[in-house]
């Protein structure tokens, strides 16, 4: 356990050192998009965070290799190499987006591709534990094609939940927490070896997300952009092909009998781990709502627009902040309901919690404007958000419609609480993120 904290430390510190630098050479590059119709921020922001996550995932993998025991994953595993090479190349892909918007089939190719360079090097899904059958063993070409699926279908759904500051990042790192959870007790409980990529993937997943998180909450000082989201879903996606296709259930001897006996009992361990979507199911339901819906519409499915859950959830009334506080809850129930499941299937209490759980957050998504108020004594100790408003007198000039008196309008009179409103203009410096290099003025266009 000390050596992949070490390895999560050191990617999450390599990550948050060069976001700074990368947040820097984006200015330089020109890698800062207009304002888009879909886009939540009211700033041109720089994109390229990939590039840190990269050098973090890279860092990660360096680290590992050094150290006594994750050695040996190198030595009797060609799968972190095999991440490494499909890493790069689905980064660079990215990198070239970012830069210079490639077209969305010409994306779709490559992340084929990176699946497909994976795969040739080892990391493929084998054999698949289905209830009621047993342990299916895998064709050559039908373990690439779901591994590539697997891949794709991973990548797009990281892609299409990032379009609030510190989601996707956010989202994925709570997933690889639950994940790193599930990999190193099957790693570590059973002794069983082949878990011990998986279990790396996640930590060194995890690093990078938390590396990259300060710089990227609200508001965002730079974007990760599709170099990033694609490569953390590749990351993620990895894990998972792993631990689902290469480790055999039966070799985990929790039950006696025979080997369907066996996967059938293990099955509620195996369902967070035999696609990724069960634990990222947040994304994956945002991407299949966002197919049915543009093709409904007669629209490209990779389309852009603004009927993602993530806008929903502030055209409803949630601030930025609570619509992403909102998702994290939602993605981290799913995760870690999962993985209690599939350490204790038959305990009533798990269920129970979780829907306890779910009450709760369908209460939080239904009150969008409800903002807990401070007494009056607690108001010096608590931030102005949570403090009750002033009561302000109405202006003098205020004439009723009608009346010729001040103050008797309906629509604004003395003891009506009012707000000061500030006008929010695009290309002012702080209002959503520092702007490039000290303050400057921009229009849109």
């Amino acid at each position: 356990m000390r050596e992949y904290l070490l390895t999560l430390c050191i990617t999450a510190a390599v990550t948050y050192l060069l976001t700074g630098p990368v947040r820097k050479f984006a200015i330089v590059a020109g890698a800062m998009p207009e304002i888009r119709a879909r886009d939540v921020h009211r700033e041109p922001t720089p994109r390229l965070g990939g590039i840190a996550m990269f050098f973090g995932l890279c860092a990660g993998l360096l680290v590992a290799d050094h150290l006594t025991n994750l050695n040996e994953v190198f030595d009797k595993s060609n799968e972190p190499r095999a991440l490494l090479s499909g890493a790069a190349l689905i980064w660079l892909i990215g990198v070239l987006d970012d830069k210079f918007e490639i077209d969305a089939l010409i994306k779709l190719g490559g992340q084929m591709i990176a699946a497909g360079v994976m795969v040739m090097q080892g990391l493929t899904i084998l054999w698949l534990p289905i209830p009621g059958v047993g342990n299916v063993a895998l064709t050559q070409w039908q373990g690439t094609l779901l591994t590539v699926a697997l891949v794709v279908i991973t990548i797009n759904a990281v892609n299409f939940v990032d379009g609030l500051d510190g989601l996707a990042s956010g989202m994925v790192c709570i997933a690889a927490t639950a994940f790193f959870l599930y990999a190193y007790r099957i790693w570590y409980s059973y002794g069983i070896e082949a878990a011990a990529p998986a279990t790396l993937f996640s930590a060194i997943l995890m690093g990078m997300c938390l590396g990259f998180l300060p710089h990227n909450m609200h508001p965002a000082r730079i974007f990760m952009g599709d170099s990033g989201s694609m490569l953390i879903g590749l990351v993620l996606a990895a894990g998972a092909i792993s631990i689902t296709g290469q480790v055999d259930p039966d070799v985990m001897n929790l039950f006696s009998g025979s080997e369907r006996e066996t996967v059938h009992q293990t099955v509620p361990v195996y369902i967070p781990l035999l696609l990724p979507l069960t634990i990222i199911a947040i994304p994956a339901a945002d991407l299949i709502l966002a197919i049915v819906r543009r093709t409904w519409r007669g629209q490209s499915p990779f389309a852009a627009d603004r009927g993602h859950l993530h806008h929903r959830l502030l055209e409803i009334g949630h601030s930025h902040s609570r619509a992403v506080l909102i998702m994290y809850f939602w993605s981290a129930l799913i995760a870690f309901g999962a993985l209690a499941y599939s350490v204790n299937s038959a305990s009533m209490w798990i269920v129970l919690g979780v829907v306890f759980l779910s009450a709760i957050g369908l209460g939080l998504l239904l009150l969008p404007r409800f903002t807990p108020r401070a007494p009056r004594w607690a108001e010096a100790f608590v931030p102005p958000r949570y403090r009750r408003r002033k009561v302000l007198p109405a202006p003098a000039a205020t004439l009723a419609a009608g009346s010729g008196e001040p103050g008797a309008s309906g629509e604004s009179g003395e003891g009506e609480e009012q707000e000061p409103r500030t006008p929010v203009t695009i290309g002012v410096s702080g209002v959503n993120g520092a702007t490039a290099v000290g303050p400057r003025s921009r229009t849109a266009r």
